[in-house]
């Protein structure tokens, strides 16, 4: 693709004062930068729904964090540390329930001090093992075996591991990050990295929300560890674009085309649920031109495809259509979909979401949202003391 965007200038200063450690004592308490009808407002995030379109519809990623973070200390004293980012050839709910063993692909922190073998770890008479089996890449393969082996993978995370914390929080993960590094709608195992947004609701906001004639929906995308890959290239059209599992039920397509169909908003609920609810539109379109893969979407394939003319209801009929023919409730799929500046939104009508890294994809596709605003929303933000990423405050943008 002849992408020439130049990452530098998706740049600004964030001093690492800015960036929130911990988080807030109450969840929707947090600052809310509002950009609606061309004006930046601020307020608090319980006043949320005073700032949504009639008839909205707020879609939620429901993915729950694992404690991906092992560690394991040798005789020696060394410490190696494993970071489990997806399990191998297996989808997540079922790697969840294995018993007695499971690979899965893995960062290896102190990797040096780990030549070989198998390395164990002991908590309450429950023994946990971990074997080097293959160096690829950008990971390892690791083999986890146990016991107890009647314990489930899930079980064996929540005794052993720890949250995952982003690499900017610059701390070890404390017994409030087990609760409030995770959204109040949690369900489905399988995110490394939270889906950030949601963390400042409540179930006393999320109740009001729905007192107030907007509704809403769930999907499920598993975040992976490539959501804080920076920009590394200067041109963004050279960037490798990281893979998200994602999930949706039949349910959730036939709210969002109901919408459509009556011009209603749909406001994704953070960065993981626009990317899958545009991903959605590009899976209708491969399924309507016979695509061999349509439940890949790969990293440029909006752009390939973008003169279709294929309607939003057509391509989410087309998935409907496919789900009755098929007999299936739900659709599993993969997205490496990067959304920038130049981007036609098909169904997105806004976002829900926090302040972003510099440099960053989820940067680009706020752009591309709200275009070279976000350079005074970001202004605004730091003249006013917004505090920023994962435990930050948070931003309503209906452009």
């Amino acid at each position: 693709m002849n992408i020439d965007i130049n990452i530098s200038d998706y740049n600004y200063n964030l001093p690492p004062e800015r960036i929130a450690q911990f988080p807030l004592q109450q969840r929707d308490k947090s600052k809310l930068l509002i950009y609606k009808e061309n004006k930046i407002t601020q307020d608090y995030f319980n006043h949320l729904k005073t700032y949504l379109p009639d008839k909205s519809m707020l879609v939620f990623n429901n993915s729950k964090v694992i404690h991906a973070r092992l560690r394991f200390k040798k005789e020696t004293g060394s410490v190696i540390e494993i970071f489990c980012l997806e399990p191998c050839q297996i989808e997540q709910q079922q790697a969840f329930q294995q018993k007695e063993s499971c690979k899965w692909k893995c960062l290896v922190g102190n990797n040096k001090r780990w030549k070989s073998g198998k390395i164990k770890q002991e908590v309450n008479g429950t023994t946990l093992f971990a074997e080097k089996i293959q160096q690829e890449e950008d990971h390892f393969i690791i083999q986890f075996s146990w016991e107890p082996e009647n314990l489930s993978f899930a079980d064996i995370l929540e005794v052993f591991g720890f949250i995952p914390l982003p690499p900017y929080i610059n701390r070890n993960a404390d017994e409030i990050d087990k609760i409030r590094y995770q959204t109040v709608y949690a369900k489905q195992n399988g995110s490394v990295a939270a889906p950030t947004a949601g963390l400042h609701f409540t179930n006393e906001l999320l109740n009001e929300i729905t007192k107030a004639g907007i509704c809403t929906s769930q999907i499920t995308l598993h975040v992976g560890a490539g959501t804080f890959k920076p920009v590394s290239t200067e041109n963004v059209g050279n960037h490798q674009m990281h893979e998200e599992n994602f999930i949706i039920i039949k349910e959730t397509l036939k709210a969002i085309l109901y919408q459509i169909k009556n011009n209603n908003p749909i406001i994704p609920v953070g960065t993981t649920s626009m990317r899958t609810l545009e991903s959605i539109y590009w899976i209708g379109v491969k399924i309507l031109l016979k695509h061999s893969s349509p439940f890949i979407i790969d990293q440029w394939e909006a752009y390939q495809m973008n003169n279709n003319n294929i309607l939003v209801q057509d391509a989410l009929h087309a998935i409907l259509d496919y789900m009755e023919v098929s007999s299936k409730n739900t659709i599993h799929a993969s997205t490496s979909i990067i959304i920038l500046p130049g981007y036609s939104f098909k169904i997105c009508n806004g976002i829900i979401t926090n302040f972003h890294q510099p440099k960053s994809t989820l940067l680009l596709l706020i752009a591309a949202l709200i275009g070279d605003e976000w350079k005074n929303i970001y202004n605004y933000a730091m003249q006013h003391e917004f505090r920023f990423l994962s435990y930050g405050d948070s931003c309503l943008f209906i452009p």
